[in-house]
């Protein structure tokens, strides 16, 4: 089989090329230079989009002894990942650019253009396994190393990207890449993980937002206010620099009248409406979803002691109930959820497999304990 491995610098993708070598498969490697200007993105080993992050990649096909190219995509990046970033923030809303950068560049832009110049199938270095059902469908579970998953970032992928996808590293824990790493010979065996934002340079989001947005933004800046009392206790400079759930940064200058933390309850941009409260404020209990994807057989209804919803990022899972009404997903949280912001994706499995997501555009709140 001929197979694109893409290499972003770090240990997982190289382990992962060199697994898929070892495989048998005909393989390739390729790093995508995603910035128009790679220093105005990471800058040292944080990242995955620096001249310095290719560098790493190509030294690794070397000691693998593969082919290597740079595709550049960076354009297709900024429209569909940069700029949907800008834009959900200036909404209101919380984005997640690593999951959209999965769905539009890596396993879009990156397959289609594999599967044009002869290839098979694109491994990656994502931490995801891959199964054939008794139906003949694929189907994606979480990772053995469930520290290290990522199958909720890759719940935006549909059944023709599974069937062209492959991740090595699904049954493996991350000291025993990095072991098998230095055994090969491979430099970066001991090089940090990305963190952040690999386009926000200093990791200052609200600083990049502010420095980019200008004029988009539908109001430059707003009064923060208090959910219980309505009372003014502040200003801020852009509602850019605020998501559900946040805690630090209010720069409020009293405390509550209770003594205890506020967080953002909710972000109004037209008005530039800031509003905070206690953590109790935070909890929902029902979930509504558009935009969904689906990694197999569309389904109607989901329940059972098997269902669970992934809310964020390496976040809990949630027992919950989930509902299709056309393009609409509906999700009952048996257990409430607290901080979950629009924009968010919410990936939805069956047990360990992953059913969907769908991108979070309301939620309601459960009522606050007595």
């Amino acid at each position: 089989m001929k197979v694109v491995a893409a290499m972003s610098g770090g240990v997982d993708s190289a382990v992962a090329a060199a697994r898929a070598v070892e495989a048998g498969h005909d393989v390739t490697g390729i790093h995508l230079a995603l910035s128009r200007n790679p220093a105005s993105y990471r800058s040292g080993a944080r990242g995955c989009c620096t001249i310095e992050d290719s560098n790493d990649a190509r030294r690794a096909a070397d000691v693998i002894g593969i082919p290597f190219y740079v595709w550049d995509l960076s354009d297709r990046f900024h429209e569909d990942v940069v700029e949907d970033f800008m834009d959900e923030y200036a909404a209101g809303r919380t984005p997640n650019p690593c999951l959209r950068c999965n769905e539009k560049i890596k396993f879009a832009a990156v397959l289609d253009r594999a599967l044009g110049l002869g290839f098979d199938a694109v491994a990656t270095g994502h931490y995801a396994q891959l199964r054939t059902g008794a139906d003949g469908l694929i189907e994606m579970h979480r990772a053995v190393d469930h520290a290290k998953d990522q199958s909720y970032v890759l719940g935006v992928l549909d059944q023709e990207q599974l069937r062209h996808s492959s991740f090595p590293l699904g049954d493996s824990t991350k000291p025993a890449v990095r072991q098998e790493a230095a055994a090969r010979g491979l430099l970066v065996a001991d090089k940090p993980d990305s963190h952040d934002i690999c386009f926000v340079a200093d990791g200052d989001n609200a600083g990049w937002l502010a420095e980019k947005l200008g004029d988009r933004a539908p109001n430059r800046g707003g009064d923060i206010v208090d959910s219980g009392s309505g009372e003014v206790l502040g200003q801020h400079a852009g509602t850019y620099a605020f998501t559900i759930g946040q805690r630090r940064g209010l720069r409020i200058g009293r405390p509550a009248p209770d003594g205890k933390p506020r967080f953002v309850l909710d972000i109004e941009p037209v008005s530039g409406t800031v509003t905070v409260g206690p953590r109790s404020e935070l909890a929902v209990d029902r979930v509504t979803g558009v935009r969904p994807r689906w990694c197999g057989t569309v389904p109607t209804r989901l329940s059972g002691a098997g269902v669970t919803v992934q809310l964020r990022a390496h976040g809990d899972e949630h027992r919950a109930v989930v509902e299709i009404v056309g393009d609409e997903v509906r999700i009952e949280l048996l257990d409430p959820a607290y901080g979950i912001a629009p924009g968010q994706a919410a990936v939805i499995y069956d047990g360990t497999r992953v059913v969907g997501s769908a991108t979070i555009s309301a939620t309601s709140r459960a009522a606050a304990p007595a």
